[in-house]
């Protein structure tokens, strides 16, 4: 260096060792980043984002140290498309550089990463390219054209930059490669039991169920499962503590579910459980467990998790037949997911936030946005191959909600839709928030849709001792009574109770007289019948009490006695289905029904009028006070003694769903 003059030696820049380990991470950064970009998820591409990230970090320091010294000696020369092309190629690696520093963090410590970030990482790769590209080869070029010794010297130097470069790229990649080679996955047993019976033909090894998988073979219940991974990874925390008490989740442990499924092997043969496992247990059902010489027919993964958080996301097509007539897919899951030990699931869980594209497409779909999602399982029958003699329709929220008001096909703004209901939006830090699909919501609206499902199970989260139950069948019975506010469609629909009651009767009435008070039941919110579901066993019914002024009781109906019974004669919303002898199916016994002998129920936005006539005692005086209720329990007594023992002394919790009051003036006049 003479004064402020720099001599360099161009082609001992060229070999340098400093410049060749730059460029040879930077161009195993480049090529891994592209094909993180354009190759489909694989064991490879995931090895490339661990590796992308690692060099990366590894890459800051020669880089910093490399840019600077550069920088010194070229500084003081003049500005041409040499130097212009190089500041250019330093930005768009900078930018390269905080871009992958933000997303490694975000993917390491936060929920997700940001698609900002991610797409200013990605731009400036391709700024990059653009940039060193002709940097190069501008230099290169220049190069070619001189015949003095020290620009063979430097073209020597040039060849010997590319081939170290290319070494440095290419042992990453051998790494990437030896990582490939060594990585064991876990292996699915998508086999059937050697000993698995299919009656129904081997076209169709899960019937009577309608469900089948992609394959038409079975799954390993591994695949289904691992629900709990979806929170501990930090990132569906609010959505797994609302699914682990809600009813998808206890469809398989639900303890009626089992005593039945029980009586049901035995009676009709274990290979008919299928026909309830397609919606109450699916990872038992394709993974083979409901099998004639299985001793369990729930194995412990579906026992645990009944409908999995995979078992849900990853139907891809639904049928509005029923009987669970849904398509399951087996996603491809991330490396390590399925991994024992706390390194293991650090690392399974950065690759989900970190390379999220998989996750989502395979995962999210619009489908389980609609009505006809939830058809599948909501929507049942008997048919011949259940009950020996033909086809009968069970319940069918489906249909219901088709042919209701609630539906106004082409009009969102219109319709209320089943999760609109059921799985109203709450605020939310989840990442799963915002949907830029619905007509009345934004990408950034900061609410999930919740994934309580409520509806109207007070029964079984109080019976299981699940986490969180109390606080769910609060939940659930203020559902019940309509006094869960729905800010997005609460314009839709008329406030106050779900199924309110009204009473009608006399303003007077005469002592001895003979009156009739009626019981106006309207299903208000709904949008299918009122009760819904397998109301063989659910009991919903008008509880009555008429008393003087001293609290006497002058007339009552609906009452139950010491042992849970609703008496005799009161007015009950039930159904009495029957057997080919006319037998009531009184077991949930469901595989021996043809028909139903009793019906009564409330499609939506319909009324039923109860009525109760009863005589005015002579002796009365002043006013009667009536006091009328509409109560809810989601299991009769009846089948719970069958199923229990009435000596368990196992009853179901009695909800309010309405009440309505009203007083009645004795004059010796009467109504006259």
């Amino acid at each position: 260096m003479t004064g402020t003059t720099t001599t360099v030696s161009r082609a001992g820049e060229w070999k340098h060792v400093l410049l060749i380990v730059v460029a040879g991470l930077l161009l195993f950064e480049t090529l891994t980043g592209l094909l993180i970009w354009l190759l489909p998820f694989s064991v490879t591409n995931q090895i490339n984002v661990i590796m992308h990230t690692l060099i990366g970090l590894v890459f800051l320091v020669p880089f910093a140290w490399y840019q600077m010294r550069h920088w010194l000696i070229y500084r003081q020369t003049k500005l041409n498309h040499y130097k212009l092309t190089g500041y250019f190629s330093l930005a768009a690696t900078l930018l390269a550089i905080v871009s992958g520093l933000v997303l490694t963090y975000q993917a390491t410590f936060a929920t997700r990463i940001s698609y900002a970030w991610d797409l200013i990482h990605i731009v400036s790769t391709f700024a990059l390219i653009a940039s060193v590209v002709p940097h190069l080869v501008t230099i290169v070029a220049r190069n070619l054209k001189g015949r003095q010794l020290e620009t063979i010297n430097v073209r020597k130097s040039e060849k010997r930059f590319a081939w170290g470069s290319a070494l440095v790229t290419g042992s990453l990649f051998a790494v990437v490669a030896l990582a490939v080679y060594a990585y064991e996955p876990v292996v699915f047993n998508n086999e059937f039991p050697a000993d698995y019976e299919t009656p129904w033909g081997e076209d169709r090894p899960f019937a009577p169920s309608l469900a089948q998988t992609s394959t038409g073979g079975a799954f390993d219940s591994r695949s289904l499962g691992g629900s709990e991974s979806c929170g501990s990874s930090g990132c569906h925390e609010e959505i797994l503590k609302e699914w682990q008490v809600s009813a998808h989740r206890y469809s398989a442990m639900d303890v009626a579910f089992q005593k039945v499924q029980s009586i049901m092997g035995e009676q009709n043969g274990p290979e008919s459980t299928r026909y309830c496992g397609g919606c109450h247990d699916p990872i038992s059902l394709f993974s083979g467990t409901k099998n004639i010489f299985t001793e369990e027919l729930t194995n412990l993964t579906g026992y645990d998790e009944g409908v999995s958080c995979i078992a849900c996301h990853a139907i891809k097509e639904t049928d509005v037949k029923g009987n669970a007539a849904y398509t399951m897919t087996q996603p491809d899951r991330y490396m390590f997911e399925l991994s024992e030990g706390s390194a293991a699931k650090r690392v399974s869980d950065f690759l989900i936030k970190a390379y999220p594209r998989h996750h989502v497409e395979t995962l999210q779909h619009r489908l389980f946005k609609s009505p006809e999602f939830c058809a599948a399982c909501h929507k049942q029958f008997i048919d011949e191959e259940i009950n020996n003699v033909g086809w009968v329709q069970l319940q069918n929220q489906y249909d219901n909600w088709r042919e209701s008001r609630w539906n106004h096909p082409g009009d969102a703004a219109q319709t209320i839709e089943c999760r609109e209901c059921h799985m109203p939006l709450t605020e939310s830090l989840d990442p799963a928030s915002g949907d830029p699909i619905d007509y009345n919501r934004s990408p950034g609206d900061k609410k999930h849709r919740s994934h309580r499902f409520l509806a109207a199970n007070q029964f079984m989260p109080l019976v299981l001792d699940l986490p969180g139950a109390q606080e769910h069948v609060e939940l659930t019975e203020k559902w019940l009574r309509g006094e869960i506010e729905i800010p997005e469609i609460s314009h839709k629909w008329q406030l106050g109770p779900a199924v309110p009651i009204e009473l009608v009767m006399p303003d007077t009435a005469a002592p001895g007289e003979r009156i009739t008070i009626q019981a106006v039941i309207t299903n208000n919110k709904p949008g299918h019948d009122f009760p819904t579901g397998p109301i063989d066993i659910i009991q919903s019914w008008v509880e009555i009490a008429v008393t003087d002024q001293s609290g006497n009781v002058v007339y009552e109906s609906g009452t139950r006695d010491d042992r849970h019974y609703i008496e005799p004669g009161s007015f009950v919303f039930k159904v009495e289905p029957v057997d080919q002898y006319d037998n009531l199916i009184d077991r949930h016994n469901l595989w021996e029904l043809v028909g139903v002998r009793y019906r009564r129920s409330l499609f939506p936005g319909m009324q039923d009028r109860a009525e109760f006539t009863f005589s005015v005692p002579a002796s009365v005086t002043g006013d009667l006070e009536v006091n009328a209720k509409l109560l809810y329990r989601k299991v009769n007594q009846n089948l719970l003694d069958i199923l229990f023992g009435e000596e368990s002394g196992v009853t179901a919790p009695i909800s309010l769903l309405s009440v309505s009051t009203g007083s009645i003036n004795l004059s010796p006049m009467g109504t006259r």
